[in-house]
């Protein structure tokens, strides 16, 4: 499998809440819409705990940086020339463009971190 990993911080206007509902009812929908013509196989949405005393809890047992990011997109293509193939067709590139239009009105791109990653698994 090949994956986009896509650690996401919301625009400085927005609250968690607002970024959250956004990217559920909103952007979810429109990933699911173009997911066919994109060959996209699985997206999950992982939203962040807004809970400081917990989220403090698992990065002091490890003495690990503060994340602050708002959630972590997961979308799986079967391989990288899934991924790439319809980005040569013009359906593929109209729907391409449409997410991330609709990212620019909710993520800061600027403050996320994207990476293409492949999966190993240990326990299934």
């Amino acid at each position: 499998m090949f994956k986009i990993i896509y650690c996401l911080r919301r625009l400085p206007h927005l609250t968690h809440e607002e970024f959250d509902q956004y990217w559920r009812e909103i952007h979810g929908p429109l990933v699911k819409k173009h997911a066919e013509v994109l060959r996209i196989r699985r997206y999950i949405q992982q939203p962040s705990i807004e809970n400081v005393k917990i989220q403090e809890k698992i990065r002091a047992t490890r003495n690990t940086e503060i994340a602050d990011y708002d959630g972590v997109a997961e979308l799986w293509w079967d391989s990288l020339e899934d991924h790439a193939e319809p980005r040569r067709s013009q359906e593929g590139v109209a729907a391409a463009d449409a997410l991330l239009e609709d990212e620019k009105r909710f993520i800061d791109l600027s403050r996320s971190r994207i990476w293409y990653a492949t999966e190993r698994e240990i326990i299934s």
